[in-house]
């Protein structure tokens, strides 16, 4: 078993072992936690202890025998020393606890929340719709999509916040009807030439892709920005329901989409702090060890 602390950017975690509490009662002694820090630096026996703690054998021998006894500590080796056989004891956990209940079956696997995601998480359960480009050739373009396979990486990222899956929530383009955007949130991945749904809520995007310029256009800038390295974040209203929204990932090409989702992921703890509202990031996509893939990304807007 273990124990979770989440803090804002990462997870702590501790193996923890469930002890009785009639054991714990006769441990109370401070000469317990002496012998318990001298033990977590290193495996020893318990003359080196006492040594250590310069108090008497027999007293260690008798804590030595009630932390045995309720599993906290236990042997690790045997060595001889001085002709007599010793016991080198190690903590058997990193942490412990003890239960005042039962165990009891649990649907919620973990506590993980974020406020970003919530429109589209509800009660650790996906409660929105992705759509991905089809690999197939489809569109006036006939463009085939390349994006699922990033995206991937996002959906296992958003799962790290799911404790059930009840169905699929996962379509392609090419199979999703007008329904299926009017009553769910939506999240998109891929640009508008590979993701046709992506496609018809652009114009909708406080950063859209205007075909005219070949280009991401930022309303909230005047920019216009053309490099196909070039991916956005965006989180608006769904246009087919305003009680819906939309979280759209999504680049000029495939490097675009990849270096989309590698900030989400890398960068989520920034893009945490926009809690409530509209959301929109333009980033760019890097090549630092040149070896023709995505690995890190800058945040251009």
């Amino acid at each position: 078993m273990k124990v979770v602390k989440e803090q804002e950017n990462n997870t702590l975690v501790l193996k923890t072992k469930q002890v009785e509490l009639k054991d714990l009662t006769n441990l109370s002694n401070p000469l317990i936690m002496k012998i318990l820090n001298v033990i977590k630096e290193s495996p020893s026996y318990p003359k080196s202890i006492a040594q250590k703690l310069k108090i008497h054998e027999q007293n260690i021998y008798y804590y030595i025998r009630k932390l045995e006894k309720a599993g906290i500590i236990k042997v690790e080796r045997e060595e001889s020393i001085q002709g007599t056989t010793a016991k080198f004891y190690t903590l058997s956990s990193e942490s412990y606890f003890f239960a005042l209940r039962d165990f009891h079956e649990s649907s919620k696997i973990n506590e993980r929340e974020s406020d970003f995601l919530k429109p589209f998480i509800k009660n650790g359960e996906l409660d929105a719709l992705i759509i991905v480009g089809s690999p197939d050739p489809h569109g006036p373009s006939n463009a085939r999509s390349r994006d699922g396979y990033f995206g991937m990486d996002l959906a296992l990222f958003i799962g790290t916040f799911l404790n059930s899956i009840s169905e699929s929530k996962v379509k392609l383009d090419t199979e999703t009807h007008e329904k299926d955007l009017e009553k769910n949130n939506l999240i998109l991945i891929g640009g508008p030439i590979v993701n046709k749904i992506t496609e018809k809520v652009n114009k909708s995007l406080p950063i859209f892709f205007d075909e005219s310029k070949k280009g991401f256009y930022s309303q909230l800038t005047k920019k216009c920005y053309i490099d196909e390295s070039i991916g956005v974040i965006s989180r608006c209203t769904n246009p087919y329901n305003n009680e819906k929204e939309i979280l759209v990932v999504a680049g000029i090409r495939n490097w675009g989409t990849k270096a989309a989702i590698l900030a989400f992921i890398k960068h989520f703890h920034e893009i945490e702090k926009g809690k409530k509202g509209s959301f929109n990031r333009v980033v760019q996509g890097l090549d630092l060890d040149s070896d023709g893939a995505v690995d890190d990304i800058e945040v251009l807007e």
